[in-house]
Formats: structure tokens, C-alpha cells, sequence
């Protein structure tokens, strides 16, 4: 089988303010690695839009209507100082949505080893009915539910190496006994959330913060003594990954010291654990990272993992 990647041009009509770090760059940058014929074996099937019906899995009608009515016919609405709408937007963040769910649906089928959903805006920031950190929806944390809900399966987990903690994420699964979730975070860091005692309503949650100046090795330890062992209690049948490149030491906005051979290896850990405890499925997301030619290094190491297991 081959890995399945997930990406569409509405990702670059979600247009933020000028210098705003989170930007249709980061897409571009991507796609200058992904689209050449390294990657030619990647499946590339289109993200559909996701209707309220999937989004109402982790968020109000309420909330998404919010957003709805927030999206201007020009220019920007400001949902907070750091997360912005323009007329894009919407599509861009449903297609998000959709192309997790798309990805959870083909590697339950069988159709693909594994995936990755490079669209943007992120999500793991969305909280119940918070827009925020650039999110809007809970990508991740939909195709959670999406994957226990809708295909019955009786344990996910969720796997997040962004520099910053999932608080969305978290957010949305806190009562869900049937999905981990596992951040390995910078703290003190926005959003500010993720000390060890935030643990969920069912103990399923663990937050790993790690302090700033926090290299690789750091990152390999706690993979290997608390990120491992915790998928390896929770025996997932599928393995969701909230994977943002903004711990890389060039990235701008954190003080994590990771290199891009980190993510690479990372990647390689969660495949092993994703072979051993659930047939390889595995579906991966984008979420944060900023310095654009670190994000695309860091990006193709990650694929290059997904690419090289797709083919066992």
C-alpha cells in the first residue's frame, strides 16, 4: 500500500494578516518538496468539505455558526488577537476537517497505509467553543470521534509533538475514555496549559512539558520512557498524530532545540508503536511550525517515514 496525502488549494485562500506567521507560505513551502517526483507514489486523493454534521462531533451548532457569520466578504475578521477569517476561510477549515476524516476512513479500508493532511488552518488550539492559536476546528480530535463513532472502534489515541500544548484537543476529549491523548509540549509557552496533573476525566490524558533549550535527546527520552509505554497501556486501534514542526530550533516562535532528523525519528517511534499495537494505521495532520525551510525538511522527513513503512 502507499501513504495517502491530503492537500487542496483552498488551504491557500485562508489569507492572514500581513507578517502574521501562521500564512499560505507555509503551504507553498510544503508543496516546493512534496510536489516533485520523489513523491510521486503518494496517493493524493482531494479533502472533501466536512458538513456540520462531522464538525458537531466535538463542536456546538452554535459555535459553528459563530464562525460562519464571522466570515467577512472582504479582507479579515479578528476572532482574537491571533486568529483571523477571511472570506477562505471556511472552506479551507472544513476541508481540514474532512480530509482527516477522509484519511481515517482509507486507512481503516485498507486503501492506504497511512496519511498525512497537509491543510491549514491548524486545530489543535480550537477548543469547544473557543476559536483560537490560529485554529478554528479540532481536526484531530473530530477524527478521533469520527474514528470510535463512526467506524466503532473501541480505542484511538492522539500523539501531539507540537512545541505548544493541544488545549483544544484536549479540551475536546477530556471526558472521552476512549481516546489518549499524549502532548509532548514547551512550557512556559502559550496557551499556557499542559502541566502533568491535567490528566482528563478518565486519567487518559498525559501532558509531557518539557522546559525551554529542551533538544532532541530530551525529545527521545520521554518518547521512549512515557510516550511509548502510554500507547502500549492504552493498546489504540488506531493512532491519530498532531504533528507540528515549531519544535525545530529554527522555528521563531518557541525555544525547543529539536533538529530535523528528530521528526524523523519520532516518526519512525510512532510507526513502530502503530505496527506493534494497530496494523500500522496511522493518520498524521499538520499543525504548527513556522520557519518555512525548516517546516518543509521537517515535513519530508516526516513523509519519507510514512512513504518508507507504506511499503512494508
Amino acid at each position: 500500500m502507499s501513504t495517502a496525502y491530503f492537500a487542496h488549494p483552498s488551504g491557500l485562500a485562508h489569507v492572514t494578516p500581513p507578517a502574521h506567521p501562521e500564512q499560505v507560505a507555509r503551504l507553498r513551502a510544503i508543496a516546493a518538496v512534496i510536489d516533485t517526483p520523489r513523491y510521486a507514489a503518494l496517493l493524493r486523493p482531494e479533502p472533501p468539505a466536512a458538513p456540520d454534521a462531522q464538525i458537531l462531533r466535538c463542536h456546538p451548532q452554535r459555535y459553528i455558526d459563530r464562525i460562519e457569520a464571522a466570515i467577512p466578504a472582504k479582507g479579515w475578521t479578528s476572532l482574537d488577537g491571533d486568529t483571523h477569517v477571511c472570506p477562505g476561510s471556511m472552506e479551507a477549515a472544513r476541508r481540514g476537517v474532512g480530509g482527516c476524516l477522509k484519511a481515517v476512513d482509507m486507512v481503516l479500508a485498507g486503501e492506504a497505509a497511512n496519511a498525512f493532511v497537509a491543510m491549514r488552518p491548524p486545530g489543535h488550539h480550537a477548543e469547544r467553543e473557543t476559536a483560537m492559536g490560529f485554529c478554528l476546528f479540532g481536526n484531530a480530535a473530530i477524527a478521533a470521534k469520527y474514528a470510535l463513532d463512526h467506524h466503532g472502534l473501541s480505542r484511538v489515541a492522539v500523539v501531539d509533538f507540537d512545541v505548544h500544548h493541544g488545549n483544544g484537543t484536549q479540551d475536546l476529549l477530556w471526558q472521552e475514555e476512549r481516546a489518549l491523548f499524549v502532548s509532548c509540549h514547551q512550557m512556559p509557552l502559550y496557551p499556557g496549559t499542559g502541566a502533568h496533573d491535567q490528566r482528563g476525566a478518565h486519567g487518559q490524558i498525559v501532558n509531557i512539558p518539557l522546559p525551554p533549550g529542551s533538544d532532541g535527546a530530551a525529545m527521545r527520552m520521554v518518547t521512549d520512557e512515557v510516550i511509548l509505554p502510554a500507547l502500549e497501556r492504552h493498546r489504540p486501534e488506531l493512532v491519530i498524530v498532531s504533528a507540528g514542526f515549531d519544535a525545530h530550533r529554527a522555528d521563531p516562535l518557541a525555544n525547543l532545540d529539536w533538529e530535523t532528523d528528530d521528526f524523523g525519528w519520532i516518526t519512525e517511534r510512532l510507526c513502530d508503536a502503530a505496527e506493534t499495537l494497530c496494523g500500522g494505521r496511522l493518520v498524521s495532520t499538520l499543525e504548527g511550525g513556522y520557519d518555512l525551510a525548516a517546516l518543509a525538511a521537517s515535513v519530508a522527513a516526516h513523509v519519507d517515514v510514512l512513504m518508507e513503512r507504506g511499503k512494508r
